[in-house]
């Protein structure tokens, strides 16, 4: 099988995070999950502006490349790792947008309750310890927070986030990045409020309208 539309999303996917400068060059890794056992992945050295059907692989929970050429993105263990820890997640998204990787390397968390439309579709984005990309230490690292948050920034390296299916993780990129804006120009004002405890707590009960977990992201 050739999975046509699958591929389809993430080669449209990935032209629109190379036209918003979230990825330069070969950078980042998509991967869309099609069974317990399989899922596709980007190719490594692949410009995600420029995706080819032939440049995503279908992979087994392993990391074994049942079709296709080249090699397997250098991230797989993390896409296994998460796909094995969250079975409701069907789509990832990792990328090195500017705000939100400049925080990640700054070793900045987006942690507090600043923006509705962050607490209600994502919630806290915690700041996960750096780990060398392509090993299995980033993935360990990521398993700490990953059953209770939907994006995250890593260390010195970028911005990963999931979702039920790869549109959703993809959006998730885009909010990141527009929050990691708004809070880098926040800083630069000198001061900002953030949200008390009973507001948050009804917009985590508005998020089933939204089609988010209510115990996820949890400031």
């Amino acid at each position: 099988m050739n999975y046509k539309l699958e591929k389809e999303r993430i080669i449209e996917l990935g032209k629109r995070a190379y036209n918003r400068g979230f990825v330069a060059s070969n950078d980042g890794n998509i991967s869309i999950k099609l069974s317990d056992d399989k899922f596709l992945i980007t190719a490594s050295g692949k410009s995600k502006g420029y995706l080819t059907y032939d440049d995503i692989l279908l992979c087994d929970m392993q990391g074994n490349i049942l079709e296709g050429t080249g090699r397997a993105s250098s991230e797989i263990r993390m896409h296994i790792m998460v796909y094995q820890e969250r079975p409701d997640v069907h789509g990832i998204f990792h990328a090195h947008p500017i705000y939100g990787t400049t925080l990640a390397v700054a070793g900045i968390a987006l942690d507090e309750p600043i923006l509705v439309e962050v607490i209600v579709s994502i919630g806290k984005i915690p700041l996960v310890e750096y780990g060398t990309p392509g090993t299995d230490a980033l993935p360990d690292n990521i398993k700490k927070y990953v059953k209770n948050h939907e994006a995250f920034l890593l260390e010195k390296h970028g911005v990963l986030t999931l979702g039920a299916d790869v549109e959703t993780a993809y959006y998730r990129m885009e909010t990141v990045e527009h929050f990691a804006k708004i809070f880098f120009n926040l800083k630069q004002l000198g001061s900002y409020k953030t949200m008390d405890k009973e507001e948050v707590e009804k917009l985590y009960k508005a998020r089933v309208n939204f089609g988010v977990r209510e115990d996820v992201g949890i400031y």
